[in-house]
């Protein structure tokens, strides 16, 4: 592709160096993604700036009216620590009729909203957990429609955060436990589940209007002791250590039941429209022994550090690492806004 004038935008503490020389592996994993892209997109001749944003949109307005980038690479995850506020920046940028990449503020609003997605699941019949809702303050009820083991996690955190192992629950008092814990460390409504014992799998999606499915790909628990759960964890996505341990990681999924694909494909493609998702997106989903499928929930902007799941699948569909950042530019550059 021709060479574009490119703003990064990330939240202002993931602003990476030039070069990976004398930081620490602690150091370089909390901004890992952001080094990848920007440096790909230097290396092949686009003209890259790093912009930070913490709690204000008047640098990103200036930068863009000044410079006036040709599109805008969506690293945001958070505005001001609140993850469902990035939807807000997006919709900023649709307002100054700034091309961008990744996801539309629709799509960012109802996928990052894990119970009204759920709702929009299943009303389009998309196999999903039976769920229930317990808000900040409500008391903490074993919902009839459902059964144990359950599983407790925020409504709206994402990346795992407040997931652990304790996150599957057995009985009404380890519920009140969890769903508290969930109150006052993580600051959010709690989504209780019931917990789908089985294969983890995840489906990537590239495209607006027409879309091209990735490989599935499956998250292997290695050695984890069979009295554990097999859940993504906190620790199992970001302790690097921890998955060393276990010999946890990801990889394409193989030996999938006859059928399986298809329907993970059908299902993908469904919750991408049901959503109005836009870019790129990840659905998780989990297989049962019996050759069930449900949809846990779509993760819209998924992480693009070039050794983690969505890179890698792209890369064992034939698409490499600077392609697949081109292709997210082109879609942004032809998403149809309404502003167009």
């Amino acid at each position: 592709m021709k060479k574009l004038r490119t703003l990064v935008v990330m939240h202002s503490s993931l602003v990476p160096p030039e070069t990976l020389t004398g930081h620490s592996e602690k150091e370089i994993a909390e901004w890992r993604t952001e080094y990848d892209v920007t440096t790909t997109l230097r290396r092949h001749g686009h003209d890259v700036r790093c912009l930070g944003v913490l709690d204000s949109l008047t640098e990103m307005r200036l930068e863009i009216a000044e410079w006036k980038p040709d599109i805008v690479f969506n690293l945001l995850e958070e505005f001001n620590g609140i993850v469902t506020y990035d939807q807000n920046v997006v919709a900023y940028l649709e307002l100054l009729r700034q091309p961008y990449t990744g996801c539309n503020p629709r799509g960012l609003l109802l996928s990052r909203d894990k119970p009204l997605s759920k709702q929009l699941l299943a009303f389009h019949r998309i196999p999903t957990p039976r769920f229930a809702v317990f808000r900040r303050g409500t008391r903490v009820r074993v919902p009839r429609k459902l059964t144990f083991p359950l599983f407790v996690k925020s409504a709206t955190e994402d990346a795992s955060l407040g997931i652990a192992q304790a996150s599957v629950v057995e009985d009404a008092s380890k519920l009140k436990e969890r769903v508290e814990f969930i109150y006052e460390q993580v600051g959010s409504a709690a989504l209780v589940e019931e917990f789908i014992a089985g294969r983890e799998l995840y489906v990537g999606l590239l495209g607006n209007d027409r879309l091209t499915r990735l490989p599935v790909w499956e998250m292997v628990f290695g050695t984890m002791p069979e009295s554990l759960p097999g859940i993504a964890t906190r620790k199992v996505k970001w302790d690097r250590a921890y998955r060393d341990r276990y010999g946890i990681t990801t990889r394409k999924a193989t030996d999938l039941p006859s059928g399986v694909e298809a329907q993970l494909d059908k299902l993908s493609r469904r919750i991408y429209r049901a959503l109005g998702l836009s870019g790129y997106a990840r659905m998780d989903f989990r297989l049962t022994a019996d050759g069930r499928v449900y949809a846990l929930e779509a993760n819209a902007n998924p992480n693009l550090e070039e050794s983690e799941d969505f890179a890698e699948s792209a890369l064992a569909a034939g698409i490499k690492y600077r392609e697949l950042l081109e292709r997210l530019m082109t879609l942004g550059l032809s998403y149809r806004a309404l502003w167009r």
